[in-house]
């Protein structure tokens, strides 16, 4: 069996033993996060096109940090702090597929680069981004791509001294990617990166150097809503709700 063959092989066995009924007390994947919140949604609206923002800890302290933003546009933050790319990939369906949104916007990759659940793969990683976004796009779900944060060290992870080169070489891949499949690409990465050798995040926007305050979000809203309208306008140009528009 190839290396590709065994790591997806491991990655449905891992599924298989912990991606389990939400009220199961090990959810490895998260399936219990938002399981009181997806069931209290209202059937998405045309007139409203649903968008859910999947990643992190960097996603899911979004509303906290700018409420407004979230009200003002509708849209659904799905993320959950100290996740991995594969984690979130486990919860792809109940938390993206079953709301029926007309876009995903999938920020993924910046806890695989600094080991939260084991060594870095970036193979692996861009792997499950790829995989999120053919699940999406076979459900006629249009998909929005963006860049991992900048970040020069994590401090819960004080032996990873290369990360900034990582983040960097993973970008690259999703962009890559994203031109490949035609796919909008948010780059929030050269928004937020402080123009030195350190590639770090710009400590005007961050206390940690990891996780942006209201003024890293305020750089990113603009960028991710024109990523969204550009989703939903190539679906629209297209004549399909969404998914498989070029």
């Amino acid at each position: 069996m190839s290396i590709r063959g065994f790591r997806a092989t491991l990655l449905v066995a891992v599924c298989l033993i912990w991606a389990v009924a939400p009220g199961h007390a090990q959810d490895w994947g998260g399936l219990q996060r938002f399981a009181a919140a997806n069931a209290e949604l209202a059937p998405a609206s045309a007139e409203q096109p649903r968008v859910i923002l999947l990643g992190d800890s960097i996603t899911e302290g979004w509303p906290s940090k700018h409420p407004a933003f979230f009200e003002e546009t509708g849209y659904i933050g799905r993320g959950i702090s100290g996740q991995v790319s594969a984690q979130m990939l486990v919860r792809f369906r109940q938390d993206v597929i079953d709301l029926h949104p007309a876009v995903v916007v999938i920020n993924a990759g910046t806890n695989d680069v600094a080991e939260n659940q084991g060594p870095y793969d970036e193979e692996f990683t861009l792997g499950n981004i790829v995989s999120m976004t053919e699940l999406a796009q076979a459900n006629g779900i249009a998909v929005v791509l963006t860049s991992v944060l900048p970040a020069a060290a994590f401090r819960w992870r004080p032996a990873i001294t290369d990360a900034a080169d990582k983040i960097a070489a993973l970008n690259a891949r999703i962009k890559a990617y994203a031109a490949k499949q035609g796919i909008p690409y948010v780059d929030y990465y050269s928004a937020l990166v402080v123009d030195d050798p350190s590639r770090a995040l710009n400590p005007d926007y961050s206390k940690d150097g990891v996780h942006p305050q209201q003024p890293g979000y305020a750089v990113m809203e603009p960028l991710v809503m024109q990523g969204v309208s550009e989703a939903l306008a190539a679906c629209a140009a297209c004549g399909s709700g969404a998914g498989h528009c070029r």
